[in-house]
């Protein structure tokens, strides 16, 4: 089981937060193996798909709409980015919400 775990860390090693791989590692490898193909099959969000969106959708929410934050998504919408400011901030965050929220994904499978 743990080569499964190995296997599928080093696949999706830029799905996740750098700083909550260990923790990812020992939580899958407590998993038996049912459950652990229903996280193999979980649909990640690319970080750079997402910052790609941010950069280009920015203003319209795109980015927060793809990571299933809605009512962010529509707030930016309305605002047209924050007049900006908002989607220029995205920019920089958008990567490590991708991230995070993949991490959180898995870790309410488990």
């Amino acid at each position: 089981m743990s080569t499964n775990v190995d296997q599928y860390l080093m696949a999706n090693k830029d799905f996740f937060p750098e700083e909550n791989m260990s923790l990812l590692k020992e939580k899958l490898g407590s998993m038996d193996k049912n459950r652990f193909g229903s996280i193999s099959s979980l649909s990640l969000k690319d970080p750079k798909i997402i910052l790609g969106a941010a950069v280009l959708g920015g203003p319209f929410g795109v980015d927060r709409f793809m990571l299933g934050e809605t009512g962010l998504g529509i707030a930016k919408l309305l605002t047209l980015g924050g007049c900006g400011v908002w989607s220029v901030i995205d920019w920089f965050t958008a990567m490590k919400r991708a991230k995070t929220a993949n991490f959180e994904a898995v870790m309410s499978k488990i």
